[in-house]
């Protein structure tokens, strides 16, 4: 099994910087980015630069779009619906998805809607990066984590690694999928809910304040996982406070970014999930609670002044 053709959705940090390594190595015509007229008009128009360069990526909308060996996608939590129905015209029989979505839920319904068989389980991690408008400038390319939802080495599993070492991808393929995911569903959660109300940088958590909110974020995070079968220990928690502080201060999260630029985030997928999910189970998550009410009330003040801007 050998993959020659790539289709992604999502031209943000994660899809443009893993489709640069990609189309390097496989060629133009073998990877296309998804998007809608608009924003291909856009970006062919404009350009698109990643650490200041220019680069030219296959720009296709969804209706153009051709049956690829493996589909990737990199957009927000909340294009995920749209994107599960662009990507439609890429996928056949033999298509592998992974998608680099933040959260617990995208693979869920992507399963649903073309099958487990299709899919695999897979996150990016320690990427450290800007977006402001159409200029991508990182100092970390982190890597990213995928497996069989089982944990096998299937071959595709090992055409994907053959692949990625190929484009010169760093990547994981860990015991356990599914506990690697929630323990950054868990680090997403503290940090990200934390950085984007504080607008802080990776250097600025460093703070007994924001580990001592953290450890409570997490500990909730914990509880309902434990419901969903995922064991996350309270070294993991120690392990993402000194994941993400390490990153410096040259760059925030995505939430933060999203926070600063008058964007809608993925609250709803962070605390917003940990919040649904202890109502399921009949766990309190006091702290979830208030953090999600926290950001949806400065996340309204920011959409308002980015209206009148």
């Amino acid at each position: 099994m050998e993959i020659k053709t790539v289709t992604i959705i999502g031209c943000g940090a994660v899809g443009a910087l893993y489709g640069l390594r990609l189309h390097q190595n496989l060629g133009f015509e073998n990877v296309r980015f998804i998007t809608d007229e608009d924003r291909k008009e856009r970006y062919e128009r404009e350009g698109l630069f990643i650490n200041g360069k220019q680069v030219t990526f296959n720009f296709v909308t969804p209706e153009k779009a051709e049956i690829s060996d493996l589909v990737i996608l990199a957009t927000k939590n909340l294009q995920l619906e749209q994107a599960i129905v662009s990507i439609s015209q890429a996928v056949g029989k033999q298509t592998s998805i992974l998608s680099l979505l933040n959260g617990t839920e995208s693979e869920i319904l992507l399963s649903d809607a073309y099958g487990q068989e299709h899919l695999l389980y897979s996150f990016a991690v320690s990427l450290n990066s800007t977006h402001v408008g159409n200029h991508i400038d990182f100092t970390e390319e982190g890597k990213i984590v995928f497996g069989e939802k089982d944990n096998c080495i299937s071959p595709r599993v090992e055409a994907i690694c053959n692949l990625f070492n190929k484009a010169h991808i760093a990547y994981t393929v860990p015991q356990d999928i599914r506990l690697e995911l929630w323990k950054k569903f868990m680090l997403n959660t503290a940090y990200n809910t934390i950085s984007s109300l504080c607008r802080a940088t990776y250097g600025d958590l460093k703070q007994e304040s924001v580990q001592r909110l953290a450890y409570k974020v997490s500990k909730e995070v914990q509880a309902v996982g434990l419901k969903e079968g995922i064991v996350l220990t309270d070294d993991m928690i120690e392990q993402n406070y000194h994941t993400v502080t390490a990153l410096g201060f040259a760059g925030k999260t995505s939430m933060c970014q999203d926070m600063e630029a008058g964007r809608k985030t993925e609250n709803s997928f962070f605390c917003g999930t940990v919040v649904k999910l202890g109502k399921k189970y009949g766990i309190p998550t006091p702290t979830c609670e208030v953090l999600a009410l926290l950001v949806e009330a400065s996340e309204n003040v920011q959409l308002r002044l980015a209206s009148t801007r």
